[in-house]
């Protein structure tokens, strides 16, 4: 019984699957009218560039990061001053100092990295057309 249970759920599950792809194909937009059907009054109308969301995006999160990795740096200084000469509370700040440090280089080398990928993405000039095709030819 578990295995025709199973079995009818696989077949189940695959029509389901075959029919959503195909209303899907014959529902769909092009990548530019899908894009901006999604697009809110305010937000950038590119992905890639200095206006772009993935530089917003990976603005807004290098400056949390920084601001969680100074107040670890500050927590780990009241708990170095207040460790009050135990050698195990001055090493647990020393430690959250340490680790706060190596965070925010991460972060930053993160960053750089994105950058560096994002600045190569946008260099490279296609024409609307074919970027069209090959983002079309990736989703599917």
């Amino acid at each position: 019984m578990k295995k025709f249970t199973k079995n009818l759920l696989q077949i189940t599950t695959g029509i389901c699957t075959m029919f959503t792809l195909c209303a899907g194909k014959a529902m769909a937009l092009t990548v530019q009218e899908g894009a901006e059907a999604a697009r809110a009054d305010g937000m950038p109308a590119e992905l890639i560039g200095p206006d772009g969301v993935f530089t917003q995006v990976t603005n807004i999160v290098l400056y949390i990061v920084g601001i969680i990795s100074v107040l670890m740096l500050v927590w780990g200084g009241l708990r170095y001053i207040l460790s009050g000469g135990d050698s195990k509370k001055i090493t647990d700040a020393k430690n959250t100092i340490l680790y706060a440090i190596v965070g925010l280089i991460i972060s930053v080398l993160a960053y750089a990295i994105v950058r560096f990928v994002l600045n190569g993405i946008s260099a490279v000039t296609v024409p609307d057309d074919q970027a069209i095709m090959v983002l079309q030819t990736l989703i599917v």
